[in-house]
């Protein structure tokens, strides 16, 4: 069976992707996805997250690793040897794009820092992921996802009121520095049109956790407040949190009066939408818990999955609370093609849909 043609937007580019773990490797499978002839240079000993399983595929390798390196050539490289150095300095010289990871001082340590690259191969775009940037009080220090997410601020917003601060189920802090890189890497591409040059892209964990605190950040910097954590309630809109149904909870997302107004219609309260405690959101929030009781004491009447399907036909923004496992498997998502199949891999396709220039999958993860 023959591959898939690529029809991506970045046909032609070249990405030399040094870099490990998440952030990197989130960033150059978006650029493969979308046409990049991306080649990962993994260190003899191999990406770490080949071994943060279970689960393992057949060939030994944890599916960390395998959700973020499809659409990818590899092979192994020790940078601290200079004769493979130099094997990477004839690869850069028909490279559009450097990605890396390494603690900053590394590259600059092997000659292959910004200034030395960017004098060498002046249209090449140098990208670095990392903890917190190269300089300030907290300049070239390590970061992971977690951490950053304590520091910045993401875990004290996160988890119940009257609970402790949470860590986010998802890697999200890696995750955004993987897009910011991307987007940054397609923001000097584009400039490289008008100066011919490249530059270099910084995209760090720290600067992309403080990115993230929207609406507190922007709530505290209006008001001085401090926020807090306050469960699946939303700070600013309500009604926009989990409510109690006949059968399983529901998330209401109710973001204007129309849909409130809709919304109680629809459950046999329309009087809910004339009351002066809830004619606009915000009466609905500094009214919040009295509304909470008097919506749930309606959807108790309703089975979840029912009631979810017709308010969101009805333009209420709803969901029933579904586990991964629902997620992957809905027909929605079937018929998005977010589920990608090359072989026996199997991963979540790209969701940024171009209507000319298509992602395309042709390519497993590396092997070692």
């Amino acid at each position: 069976m023959q591959p898939p043609a690529n029809t991506g937007s970045l046909q032609g580019i070249k990405v030399i992707d040094l870099s490990r773990v998440l952030g990197g490797p989130y960033c150059t499978q978006i650029l493969a996805d979308h046409g990049a002839d991306v080649l990962k240079i993994e260190p003899p000993q191999g990406d770490e997250t080949r071994g943060w399983g279970p689960p393992f595929n057949a060939q030994g390798t944890a599916s960390y690793f395998l959700g973020l390196n499809r659409n990818k050539r590899g092979m192994t490289m020790d940078l601290y040897d200079h004769a493979q150095r130099e094997e990477l300095l004839k690869l850069l010289a028909t490279a559009d794009v450097l990605v890396e990871n390494f603690k900053t001082g590394s590259m600059e340590k092997w000659g292959l820092g910004f200034d030395t690259l960017h004098a060498k191969f002046p249209r090449l775009i140098h990208c670095r992921v990392s903890g917190f940037g190269a300089d300030g009080p907290l300049g070239g220090l390590p970061g992971y996802d977690a951490a950053i997410q304590a520091m910045s601020g993401l875990m004290s917003i996160n988890g119940e009121k009257d609970g402790e601060p949470l860590r986010m189920g998802i890697p999200v802090v890696d995750v955004a520095t993987g897009m910011s890189a991307a987007l940054g890497i397609l923001l000097a591409l584009q400039e490289r049109h008008t100066s011919g040059k490249g530059q270099f892209v910084e995209s760090s964990l720290y600067d992309n956790g403080l990115a993230l605190l929207h609406p507190h950040s922007a709530n505290h910097l209006l008001d001085g407040r401090v926020p807090g954590r306050s469960g699946n309630a939303h700070p600013n809109i309500v009604p926009y949190d989990t409510f109690a149904t006949g059968t399983e909870p529901i998330f209401l997302a109710v973001g204007n009066d129309g849909q409130f107004t809709t919304l109680v219609k629809t459950i046999g309260a329309p009087e809910l939408a004339a009351d002066s405690r809830f004619e606009s959101n915000k009466q609905r929030n500094i009214n919040r818990v009295a509304l909470k009781e008097l919506l749930e004491d309606k959807l108790k009447l309703f089975a979840c999955k029912p009631l979810a399907d017709l308010l969101i036909r009805a333009g209420v923004p709803c969901a029933p609370i579904q586990d991964i496992q629902a997620a992957l498997s809905d027909e929605h998502t079937q018929h998005r093609d977010m589920v990608v199949r090359i072989g026996d891999y199997k991963g979540v396709a790209s969701p940024i849909k171009l209507s000319r220039t298509p992602a395309s999958y042709s390519l497993p993860p590396p092997e070692r």
